[in-house]
């Protein structure tokens, strides 16, 4: 997955701006499901400081945005991740994800104080995730799904819960993961 992390000024931003978006920055194409299959087409949207506002500096808001689809590894393997080929990359693919959170806060890109790129090399990197995995699909042995999302382990009482569970990404979903095994 490329992310998408930005800290921007929350004045003006509506005391009813929801927190979570589902963006498609080509429209329906025709059908719903030709949106959901396109590449890069789709994109979910959390502000979380709109809930918690500790989340975020005081006058802040914090959002993130991510592809709902997983990103090719290979496509990110080549770089080396000092290079300014590696940083025109990030750049390159965080356009369509500005895009689509202008489509909730047209003014973001002026607004924003900080801005945070992840690519799969990131999620390497800092998450120690086989290939930039991230969520529960990289949590699993190929053809392995067995247990998959119900959080259990050999050892009784003990459970498994986190971002590479079921439902997955985001800390709403790894919150809920513990919520699901209780």
């Amino acid at each position: 997955f490329v992310h998408l992390w930005v800290g921007f000024d929350a004045t003006g931003v509506p005391e009813d701006l929801d927190c979570h978006h589902s963006v498609f920055n080509e429209g329906l194409l025709d059908d719903d499901a030709a949106a959901l299959d396109a590449e890069r087409n789709m994109y979910i949207i959390s502000i979380p400081s709109l809930f918690d506002p500790g989340l975020a500096p005081p006058g802040k808001h914090l959002a993130h945005c991510y592809a709902a689809a997983t990103e090719p590894y290979e496509s990110w393997a080549r770089f080396d991740r000092q290079s300014a080929e590696y940083k025109a990359a990030k750049e390159e693919a965080a356009e369509p994800l500005w895009r689509a959170l202008e489509a909730v806060v047209p003014d973001i890109r002026e607004r924003s104080d900080m801005v945070t790129i992840g690519t799969p090399l990131t999620h390497e990197r800092y998450n120690r995730r086989h290939k930039g995995t991230y969520g529960p699909a990289g949590a699993t042995r190929e053809g392995d799904l067995a247990g998959f999302g119900n959080g259990a382990t050999p050892v009784d009482g003990l459970w498994q819960v986190g971002d590479s569970m079921f439902p997955g990404i985001g800390l709403p979903a790894a919150a809920a993961s513990g919520i699901l095994v209780a």
